[in-house]
């Protein structure tokens, strides 16, 4: 199987192949802590990180490691860096951590992780396999930050609040009324139905914007072929 190419992998990462929008992988983080955007943010780096390095250290032994073992094995490397994710999140991110909870540790299950260890990092060269979960974590982390902004808004009638458990006093003043100071704020939005909600938006939109790129082309491509050559003799004075 030949390996993409590297525009391939981001289009696929980004929006093609996106896990939370096509392959609906990841849901249950996904839906259960973007209930603002500093969870998403911190819950999408860590992901992204996970999926980068174990990526990475999949490929570079892809080799060495039986077809017999390939599954468990790609499932203690995944291991091995959620661990130093949450250990990291604990020493420089403590209260963020402890409002994501048990999501960290869950990202050893996160089924976007394992299928692409075992159907792209298993299969390919060393930077091809790390742009893949780079791009395909950025595609998660996009989707995880839409869908808690709007969450966020329209549940509490703010943006990027409590930022500070993500950078520290520095973003302790970056929160945006968007509503203004006396809106009550809409309690659906940042409680589960709100997220089914605007998750099931963002998918239809997806494919609504795939539909007409599709129609496009196929306009495109009728028009092209169905043009003629049309051959001009004699001189034009």
């Amino acid at each position: 199987m030949a390996t993409p190419s590297y525009a391939e992998i981001t289009h696929n990462g980004l929006w093609k192949n996106n896990p939370a929008l096509v392959q609906l992988l990841g849901l249950c983080p996904l839906l259960a802590v973007t209930g603002s955007v500093v969870n998403a943010i911190g819950l999408g780096l860590a992901t992204t990180a996970v999926l980068t390095c174990s990526n990475l250290a999949v490929s570079l032994v892809r080799r060495q490691m039986p077809e017999t073992v390939r599954l468990p094995a790609s499932v203690m490397i995944i291991a091995t860096f959620v661990t130093c994710a949450e250990l990291l999140m604990k020493a420089f991110t403590y209260e963020l951590y402890l409002v994501l909870g048990i999501f960290i540790p869950l990202i050893v299950t996160n089924c976007a992780i394992l299928g692409r260890a075992d159907a792209f990092a298993s299969k390919n060269p060393v930077l091809p396999s790390l742009l893949d979960g780079f791009m395909m974590g950025a595609g998660f982390t996009a989707v995880l930050i839409v869908i808690g902004a709007v969450r966020e808004v329209i549940g509490r009638g703010t943006l990027f609040a409590d930022m500070d458990l993500l950078l520290g006093p520095v973003a302790a003043n970056w929160t945006l009324p968007v509503l203004g100071q006396d809106y009550s704020g809409f309690l659906v939005a940042v409680l589960p139905p709100g997220a089914f909600l605007v998750a099931g938006l963002l998918i239809a939109a997806k494919n609504a914007i795939d539909a007409y790129l599709e129609r496009r082309r196929s306009a495109e491509i009728k028009i092209v072929s169905g043009s003629k050559r049309v051959r001009t003799t004699g001189k034009i004075q």
